[in-house]
């Protein structure tokens, strides 16, 4: 017994390792974006996500290999040179100060030789360390909530943050200081989310809808063209939805739907359509012929049939097909900012407009990152269960 299980697991073990490794190449990236958009901006221009957990106290390491020899661990090994003495450390007021006294001598001695001196980068980082040492100034942050907040109250400018800006101008034209009120202003990414819904949860809803019916048609209602009609929307998939951007613009201009909620529902429902109906079709053409024979015996129409029997059964399918077009609308920028813009601008949209055409501020962007996939991951969640059944539609017969 023992034998059979140790070989089952060496059968399996290439595969676990492969899924180990998948997994790790996956969330790896997450995880470090995730850790980033809990940084300052100064933390993560100048060290990588992995050093998050280290010492709060920079410069530590050169201080150690260039002055711990003599000052100590203690800083005070030296009674004429002690470093926790805030006094003695405020008369280097930059690191040129303290790199001159490497040429003097202390005791006959020269306080570092030439061939032991730190480099201009290090002799700034001892000098920040041993500020923090004594006293004169606080440790740098290694995490903040700052980008969340600057991310909520849509703050783009390329330096400091939020609270700094409240804290060095107070409040402006555009910025009360008051964050729930900053947050749910028009420039706001809040604003941007409920746009988003307005603008994804129609465009989810219209086309299952018809796709439901659609489907029901194409797999239980004989008519002429049925079989044509869906090869075309099969076909209609690989059309790519930048070939008509121009003519439905030009055509919505003319009707007066650019920059309206009608005009994007009406975009997205059109382009979602070929993809619902085929999948929803998929599963709804595999149901057992004999439920809908027994229904049509005991008198129910087509609109009882799809509504006692179809729509109950179709629902893996159509909790798949929710995930994937409300994804997919949630995520888009072209179309919303081609037809809405900013009269009233998604999240995908606000998000964009906060980082410059430098790349200045993208350290924001972790942060906005994480509160875009908010929404999406509460929608998998609560459809999860029907999202490998619905992946599956139709591949077992039965």
């Amino acid at each position: 017994m023992n034998r059979d299980r140790l070989a089952q697991f060496f059968n399996r073990f290439p595969v676990n390792l492969a899924v180990i490794l998948l997994c790790a190449l996956w969330l790896l990236p997450t995880f470090g974006l995730f850790i980033t958009s809990f940084r300052p901006q100064e933390a993560v221009n100048s060290t990588g996500w992995w050093t998050a957990l280290a010492s709060t106290r920079p410069g530590r390491g050169a201080y150690q290999q260039f002055c711990a020899e003599c000052h100590g661990d203690s800083y005070n090994a030296l009674p004429n040179a002690d470093l926790t003495n805030p006094d003695l450390i405020g008369t280097f007021r930059r690191s040129l100060n303290l790199a001159a006294t490497f040429n003097r001598e202390y005791n006959g001695v020269i306080h570092i030789p030439e061939d032991k001196r730190p480099n201009p980068q290090e002799t700034a980082d001892i000098l920040d360390h041993l500020r923090i040492v004594s006293g004169l100034q606080a440790p740098p942050a290694q995490f903040t909530i700052a980008n969340y907040k600057d991310v909520l109250v849509g703050y783009d400018a390329r330096g400091g943050t939020y609270d700094e800006a409240c804290a060095a101008d107070g409040a402006t034209g555009t910025r009360t200081c008051d964050f729930l009120t900053d947050a749910t202003a028009p420039n706001a990414v809040f604003r941007g989310m409920l746009n988003s819904f307005a603008v994804a949860v129609p465009s989810t809803i219209i086309p299952i809808l018809i796709a439901g019916f659609a489907a029901y048609a194409l797999s239980w209602m004989d008519f002429n063209g049925r079989r044509v009609m869906f090869a075309l929307l099969v076909g209609l998939q690989i059309i790519p939805l930048q070939m008509v951007l121009v003519p439905i613009y030009r055509m919505y201009t003319d009707l007066g739907l650019n920059g309206t909620f009608l005009g994007v529902w009406l975009f997205h429902t059109g382009f979602g359509l070929p993809y619902a109906i085929y999948l929803i079709r998929n599963f709804v053409g595999r149901l057992p012929s004999e439920l809908f024979e027994s229904a049509y015996l005991d008198g129910a129409n087509h609109f009882t049939v799809f509504r006692r029997i179809v729509l109950p059964l179709a629902l893996p399918a159509i909790g798949a097909l929710a995930i994937f077009q409300f994804l997919w609308i949630w995520n888009d920028l072209l179309v919303a900012l081609i037809f809405l813009g900013n009269s009233a601008p998604v999240l995908t949209y606000q998000l964009s407009q906060m980082v410059d055409s430098l790349g200045g501020g993208w350290h924001r962007m972790t942060a906005a990152a994480f509160v875009s996939i908010i929404v999406p991951l509460i929608i998998f969640f609560a459809f999860q269960r029907f999202f490998v059944r619905g992946l599956l539609a139709g591949s077992v017969k039965g």
